[in-house]
């Protein structure tokens, strides 16, 4: 059974893809069920990983699809994630600012009206908050990892195809 569980990358790496965002997918549902609710570029992660699991359910349904292509697809699809996840984390971190009305920061003016209004429309999850963080990583950073150990791997699967 080991070996079986040990060989399943290696013999269908794109189901493997597709198990590994389906896996992130119901991880972040289960956070977001236990009272860790996504902010807004947690959302953005969502979309490759679901973007992947419906490539990798066609991919399987027709089976004409030329595997190699579909893990380059799968490659660019994971990059993204990372690519999204990275900028997510830089946003944590205050490296830089995030979307429009996704960070904390309020502009304190001398028009009490405005302010107000300001703190009236910033969102109830910030993106620059960390709700939730393992040994000083957080989701976006977990994310971040997972998705760039799995571009690689789908880019080398798709060259050694």
């Amino acid at each position: 059974m080991l070996t079986t569980v040990n060989k399943f990358p290696n013999t269908q790496p794109t189901l493997f893809a597709g198990v590994v965002a389906a896996v992130l997918l119901g991880s972040a549902f289960t956070f977001q069920f236990f009272g860790y609710p996504p902010c807004e570029l947690c959302w953005w992660q969502r979309y490759p990983y679901i973007a992947i699991v419906l490539v990798v359910l066609g991919a399987t349904i027709a089976k004409s699809l030329p595997q190699k292509w579909v893990l380059l697809l799968l490659s660019a699809l994971f990059l993204a994630d990372a690519a999204i996840a990275a900028f997510h984390v830089g946003v944590e971190q205050h490296w830089w600012e995030g979307l429009p009305g996704c960070s904390s920061y309020v502009d304190y003016s001398n028009n009490i009206n405005d302010t107000l209004a300001a703190l009236m429309e910033a969102p109830l999850v910030k993106c620059d908050e960390i709700a939730w963080s393992l040994f000083g990583i957080s989701m976006a950073g977990y994310n971040m990892l997972i998705a760039a150990g799995m571009t690689a791997f789908c880019f080398k699967k798709f060259k050694n195809t």
